[in-house]
């Protein structure tokens, strides 16, 4: 798939920009704080409905302006869909082919998108809260039950910890209650580690070969699932039996771990435990990469990362899905960038901010189109 259109209104410092795309590599280069990430955020929103650099939506709206909107036309193996997001302080609306979607889970999917910007880079070295988010919206693409069922786990999950709350404060002795938002949340949480385990899994089988061939045949990295659920000493343990875990196996853990906590999380007033409090933990030659690993490593790591999802993305839906790299060039060294940029080159429509072009230039890419950006316009500038 690729992206042919793109047209903006009122979003972010943009009054109204029309971009004609290319399936090839599309550079928007220029000066800091001019507009070059605002098209990259422009496409994500399109594509996901949310944006990728803040949860307070209102601020896409360009200042004195009472919407935003954001509209694209994306072309697939066999049909074209036109997609729009409006977005007002009250709410968005989105659309496929002009038909209004009631539900978000239902809009995403029809355009994929990876994004990889040095904010990426806390998906490695960053805190748990940012490996849940990458897990999320990359499943979400792919699998809209996963995205129903989270919308549902969050939902219970928040009733719970209100309930929770009443019974620390001043509601004694209605424990049993409790049982009728575990169900709930029991649910929903198991279907959720399930495809997160499965999403890894398979994402493996890319994400070895690519990284093995960056290190040049000197790392090994492996994604291991860290469960709440589950009580092993070592990761091995842990790896061995998520690997034979089932829905029913996942079941009987999450009412044991409810019940071991359950006295606690009145105190405290929050769930303990479940697929929000469970995390990644990336290793090379066996070593956690967040506590062992070095910058080059992590960096290494997190490219592996993107690279791979482009593969399980086209595996998933017979196209590859659009890149966004934004600044990004300026977080690798040249032999990193080289493989990043030859190895979409032809393959992968790729639009790519820069402050500048010497890692375009100096990696000799052919098939691109540059455009200038500056103060909210943006200019071609030729190939």
């Amino acid at each position: 798939m690729y992206l042919k259109h793109l047209y903006l209104e009122n979003f972010r410092n943009y009054n109204e920009a029309t971009l004609e795309l290319e399936q090839e590599i599309n550079v928007f280069y220029g000066d800091n704080a001019q507009g070059k990430t605002n098209i990259i955020e422009a496409i994500y929103f399109l594509a996901l409905a949310k944006s990728h650099r803040t949860s307070k939506e209102k601020e896409l709206i360009k200042i004195g302006n009472s919407f935003s909107l954001v509209k694209g036309k994306v072309k697939h193996r066999n049909h074209e869909t036109k997609q729009e997001i409006l977005l007002t302080p009250y709410g968005k609306k989105a659309k496929i082919n002009n038909n209004e979607i009631k539900k978000i889970s239902e809009y995403v999917g029809y355009l994929n998108v990876v994004i990889f910007s040095p904010e990426d880079l806390n998906i490695v070295k960053g805190g748990p809260a940012y490996r849940r988010r990458f897990l999320d919206i990359e499943i979400g693409q792919i699998n809209a039950s996963y995205l129903y069922h989270l919308v549902q786990y969050q939902r219970v999950m928040q009733q719970r910890n209100n309930f929770l709350k009443e019974l620390n404060v001043k509601i004694m002795g209605r424990e049993d209650e409790l049982t009728v938002w575990n169900a709930q949340l029991i649910e929903h949480g198991v279907k959720i580690i399930l495809k997160r385990i499965q999403y890894i899994e398979l994402i493996g089988k890319w994400l070895q070969p690519i990284h093995t061939n960056i290190s040049e045949d000197a790392e090994k990295l492996t994604i291991d699932y860290s469960c709440s659920l589950i009580e092993r000493d070592s990761m091995i343990e842990k790896r061995e039996f998520l690997s034979e875990a089932n829905e029913e196996i996942l079941t009987e853990l999450f009412i044991t771990a409810l019940q071991r906590y359950q006295r606690i999380e009145i105190i405290r007033g929050v769930t303990l435990v479940g697929p929000h409090r469970d995390d990644l933990i990336f290793n090379i030659n066996e070593q956690n990469v967040l506590i062992y690993g070095s910058q080059g490593q992590q960096r290494t790591a997190a490219l592996s990362l993107k690279l791979a999802e482009l593969e399980l993305i086209n595996h998933y839906n017979g196209e590859y899905p659009i890149l966004l790299l934004d600044d990004v060039l300026s977080e690798l060294d040249q032999r990193r960038q080289t493989f990043l940029l030859k190895g979409i080159e032809n393959k992968v429509q790729t639009l790519l901010t820069t402050t500048t072009l010497a890692g375009i230039e100096g990696n000799q890419i052919k098939n691109k189109k540059i455009h200038y950006v500056e103060n909210g316009k943006i200019t071609k500038v030729g190939k």
